[in-house]
């Protein structure tokens, strides 16, 4: 198979594997190279490397993408004058008779050649949370960490809002740090992270576990020996955080992403930040990298006028330079490093 055409399946691996939107599939690309082959081989190899990907086998994505995706492919197919190929007809029949679910996975490619495989709700507002899914600034944040590892090399991390997991699971495989502190507040999300954690090969501290029911799915877990980093999932509640917890928690590194969405979590989020830094045991005020997408640009000045008049300092991150995770390059995502 021709570079460009590897190249082409390969962008299609990646967004079918993190289920990305069918819109954001490069189709005409597709469409072109279909129009100009002798064969299906194309088509065979772009099978292979999602629907069929050993990944997506064990950890499928949601029942209606899957049939979304396979019903476009075969539309770009049957759009030329090549043979019907039964292996796609085989695939979708397979999928029709397959029950939607409220779970789904998905399964993002790291730099690394690992990935980082999420069961997440298949419903973006869910049990009265918006934090069973991903979200962008999570996947824009991980980006930035993965390309400044050493922000996070042989440093304890904590993450405000973890949600379910992406950018803790990301950082700990790829940045090395010394610990890693996941954090949330809903009981469901603290469930979802935990699992996910597990599902992608770490070991939870003990302490973690005992206070959060573990369930499986029907999935096995396979466990690889990761030697580092310590990994610990907290409770934690902005508003009632106890001076115990402030003192165990320690952190080098505070990161948040898509927690500034609300004025009132934004106040309770500025007044843990301050109290983490009070009760730092060596007196140094950790580093703080705070992402969020500028969906309200009112929310976004609040933030910093908050910060502005508590005399936080605060100073915007420049971009990147790879996208790894084929989010939506629309999104106004921002990094904060807040100077506290």
């Amino acid at each position: 198979m021709a570079a460009a055409e590897e190249e082409l399946a390969l962008g299609f691996q990646r967004r079918f594997l993190a289920a990305r939107p069918l819109r954001s599939f490069p189709w005409p690309e597709l469409e072109q190279k279909l129009k100009t082959s002798s064969d299906s081989s194309l088509l065979v190899d772009i099978l292979h490397k999602t629907i069929l990907h050993p990944l997506c086998v064990k950890y499928p994505s949601s029942v209606k993408y899957r049939r979304g995706f396979l019903t476009e492919l075969i539309k770009k197919h049957e759009s030329t004058t090549a043979e019907p190929l039964d292996e796609l007809y085989d695939t979708l029949a397979d999928i029709l008779n397959k029950e939607e679910s409220t779970h789904c996975y998905k399964n993002y490619l790291l730099p690394t050649g690992e990935s980082v495989t999420l069961s997440e709700n298949v419903a973006i507002i869910s049990r009265g949370t918006t934090g069973l899914v991903t979200w962008d600034a999570a996947l824009h944040l991980a980006e930035w960490a993965i390309e400044n590892s050493t922000v996070f090399s042989n440093r304890t991390v904590l993450e405000l809002g973890s949600g379910i997991g992406f950018t803790g699971i990301a950082i700990s495989k790829t940045c090395n740090p010394k610990a890693y502190i996941f954090s949330d507040y809903h009981h469901c999300v603290l469930k979802q992270l935990t699992e996910n954690i597990c599902l992608n090969g770490f070991v939870l501290e003990p302490e973690t576990t005992n206070h959060i029911e573990m369930q499986s799915q029907g999935q096995k877990v396979e466990v690889m020996n990761y030697q580092k980093p310590k990994l610990t999932v907290a409770e934690l509640d902005w508003g009632s955080v106890t001076e115990k917890q402030l003192m165990d928690l320690q952190p080098d590194v505070i990161i948040a992403a898509d927690v500034v969405y609300d004025p009132e979590i934004t106040l309770a989020l500025i007044g843990m930040l301050q109290k983490l830094s009070t009760y730092r045991a060596d007196g140094k005020p950790p580093e703080v990298y705070i992402a969020f997408t500028v969906r309200n640009p009112d929310t976004y000045h609040q933030f910093k006028a908050e910060l502005d008049k508590i005399g936080i300092g605060w100073q915007i991150i420049p971009a990147h330079r790879n996208s790894i995770f084929l989010y939506d390059l629309h999104s106004n995502v921002t990094i904060l490093q807040l100077l506290i």
